[in-house]
């Protein structure tokens, strides 16, 4: 069988890179690799369908299917995971102490749509009781240079949402107290994002949550769920042409991410053998916090397309059948 050619863009993590310099290889397919930020790699997707395997934005991909766009085929490869609620940031003069008192404020956010919105406004709402009606959103993203460009994104009903003006960013904004909170925080140069101030530097801006490590932990020990990011996906055409893809890209991500994770285990065992960590965190450090497959997130997978319909991003709750390449579904 002659090797299939095909182009790739992912972001630099460890789980991709050994996809990225080669040292891990899909059987029978030659990938050509490109490492670019998400919120570029994403933009340039949607809009002029550059590379034939992708990582992608999971709320980009829904929105995308649910209006018929069947341009791409999703894998379950899941590279990027966060709780993203911890990661909001507040004005310390803003009268914002917990996560309710985010009702009535003016609260930052790069792109409406984009996963880690979606993920932090569904806990919000169901873990905190705010519902994203009651706050005042404000956009960073242009029309032109976001995702939601692509797949005519509008504000859903009975949300307040106003575009940042282009000469304005949502760091800038924080600071000059023009925005009270921020749901998510980007800083990484590219040509979507435009925020660059180091707001950590400041004293005006603190965490909502005070110990953000120990509300993710609270989070995943009463859901189990580390929130999915990005999946993967390859242009439908070519898994239709080529059906075998899908599964050897899957098992090539897959031997990456187990080296990866070999690897941790392997180093962390000069310190249980020293007793610097005791011996019970062994189970912890044998389990993968990156799995891959359906079968294995069936349940934080529900939940984002739940939270995807029932914040009026897609018109009905997409079928996790009609979201994963067949071959994949019990993985």
């Amino acid at each position: 069988m002659a090797t299939l050619q095909l182009s790739l863009a992912l972001s630099n993590n460890d789980r991709t890179r050994p996809i990225l310099d080669g040292s891990v290889r899909a059987d029978g397919i030659e990938l050509i690799g490109t490492a670019i930020h998400p919120s570029e790699m994403f933009w340039r997707q949607l809009h002029f369908q550059e590379f034939d395997v992708s990582e992608m934005s999971m709320s980009s991909f829904l929105i995308a299917l649910s209006q018929g766009n069947t341009d791409w085929v999703a894998m379950p490869i899941f590279t990027s995971r966060s709780f993203f609620h911890t990661g909001a940031l507040v004005r310390a003069d803003a009268g914002i102490e917990k996560p309710a008192d985010l009702a009535g404020k003016r609260v930052g956010v790069p792109e409406y749509q984009q996963t880690a919105a979606l993920w932090a406004r569904g806990v919000l709402q169901h873990e905190f009781g705010v519902m994203p009606s009651s706050i005042e959103w404000h956009m960073e993203r242009t029309e032109e240079r976001s995702h939601g460009g692509a797949t005519g994104f509008q504000p859903p009903p009975g949300i307040k949402l106003q575009r940042i003006p282009e000469e304005k960013n949502i760091g800038g904004m924080l600071l000059a107290g023009e925005l009270d909170a921020t749901l998510l925080y980007l800083t990484d140069v590219n040509l979507v994002d435009r925020s660059r101030a180091d707001l950590s530097a400041s004293s005006q801006i603190r965490t909502l949550f005070p110990d953000p490590q120990a509300e993710g932990a609270r989070y995943f020990a009463k859901t189990g769920f580390y929130h999915i990011n990005h999946c993967a996906v390859v242009r439908r055409s070519i898994a239709e042409r080529h059906p075998w893809v899908v599964l050897n890209l899957f098992h090539a991500f897959a031997r990456a991410k187990d080296a990866v994770n070999a690897r941790a285990r392997e180093l962390a065992d000069v310190y249980f053998r020293l007793g610097l960590l005791p011996s019970e965190g062994k189970k912890a450090v044998g389990m993968d916090p990156y799995p891959y497959g359906v079968a294995s997130n069936r349940g934080v997978l529900e939940t984002i397309t739940e939270y995807s319909h029932e914040q009026g991003l897609t018109p009905r709750r997409l079928a996790l059948e009609e979201i994963f390449a067949p071959s994949t579904l019990d993985l």
